[in-house]
């Protein structure tokens, strides 16, 4: 049989719930005013003498150093203060002798451990440094007697307080800083899907409505003068239309985590991408070498780098002819497409497009780099590896 691990870090920053908190807080009460009761009634051994207090005062000292931590959750600062003033008083006065001085301590150390969970700042650190003080002060006092605990005890006592508020303090840092990482790894977690349900849409609603403009402005110009050509134009912006709805209602769907309505694209898809984009005038060679065992990730991502390169090649440099080659190996996807520098308009080397297809790239550690040849071609070409 398996033996269940413990992890130490995970008991500390576990919380435990409203139940389970009172359980504890009245056990730990119940536990301390017992210590301090007992601490209270002891007499102080000969030959030294102290007071020999009534069984009044003595239940008093252990329900005032005890019953504050009921209340340490809500009023921390308050609950170490008032531990700190009975725990000094009591062993100054010597209510509670040198050797039993370890109740007021324990008190004490559980309230500071509370102050430094539960409270920040300036303010938490003033409270502890005073609530240990005060029971300080009392074993000063004690000393001046010659009935305290000494040197060594009272350096005890302040060893004990400042390691139960820095533990405390300890724990609320980490628990914060734990916080925070939750919420920071939850916003760039939301960040990377906005920008990869951005980068989809782009790609698929981008591609269509370059054909679709294209396509459009052909109707507008040859309808009166060349009726079939603006037919022609209308059946592309038909197919275009339907292809991008489709591709839409995949995203959407893969978006709402339901079925998708058609398959993720694959490197044969890339004949009817090729087509599509010949009917904008754009002549696309085609050669595909390999990729067959290439994962479908990568594979979305170059028939994904593919379409927004026409995209870009049908709205800027139509008609033109663009040659695209992709070739698998065991490692990697490489993606080349190159088409003659005919554009009409600025070449744009940053836009939406171009840093989409970048970061597709930057998912899998690839390299990408997209502008100008000395060929006179402009070239995008993007390396996708992968583990064979």
């Amino acid at each position: 049989m398996a033996v269940p691990s413990f992890a130490p870090h995970a008991f500390l920053v576990h919380r435990l719930g409203p139940v389970s908190r009172l359980v504890v807080d009245v056990a730990l009460t119940a536990a301390v005013l017992l210590l301090c009761l007992h601490a209270a009634a002891e007499q102080p051994l000969p030959p030294a003498s102290g007071l020999q207090e009534p069984a009044w005062l003595t239940a008093v000292a252990a329900g005032v150093l005890a019953g504050p931590l009921l209340l340490r959750r809500r009023w921390p600062l308050v609950s170490s203060l008032v531990i700190g003033t009975a725990g000094g008083v009591a062993i100054g006065t010597g209510v509670v002798p040198d050797y039993a001085s370890t109740g007021p301590v324990v008190a004490a150390g559980v309230a500071l451990y509370a102050l430094g969970l539960r409270t920040s700042g300036r303010r938490g650190t003033a409270g502890a440094v005073t609530a240990t003080g005060l029971l300080l002060i009392g074993t000063a006092v004690a000393d001046i007697s010659a009935d305290g605990p000494g040197p060594a005890g009272t350096a005890f006592a302040g060893l004990v307080c400042a390691a139960s508020w820095a533990v405390g303090w300890t724990l609320r840092e980490r628990r914060r800083h734990t916080a925070l990482a939750a919420t920071q790894n939850t916003a760039r977690a939301v960040a990377e899907e906005r920008m990869r349900i951005a980068r989809e849409m782009h790609d698929i609603v981008g591609h269509s409505l370059a054909l679709i403009s294209v396509k459009a402005s052909v109707a507008t110009h040859v309808a009166e003068q060349h009726p079939e050509e603006a037919g022609k134009a209308l059946q592309v912006i038909e197919t275009a239309s339907r292809s991008a709805l489709a591709e839409l209602r995949r995203a959407v769907g893969a978006i709402r985590t339901e079925a998708a309505f058609a398959p993720s694209p694959t490197l044969e898809d890339l004949t009817s991408l090729a087509g599509q984009a010949g009917d904008a005038g754009v002549q696309v060679r085609l050669d595909i070498q390999g990729g067959d065992d290439a994962p479908e990730g990568v594979v979305v991502a170059a028939y994904r780098i593919v379409q927004e390169s026409l995209t870009n090649v049908v709205k800027h440099a139509a008609p033109a002819v663009c040659w695209v080659h992709i070739r698998g190996t065991r490692r990697q996807l490489d993606v080349v497409v190159s088409n003659e520098m005919a554009w009409h308009g600025a070449v744009a080397v940053d836009g939406t497009g171009i840093i989409g297809m970048r970061e597709r790239v930057a998912a899998y550690g690839g390299t990408f780099s997209a502008g100008p040849q000395d060929d006179d071609r402009f070239t995008v070409t993007a390396t996708l590896p992968y583990e064979s």
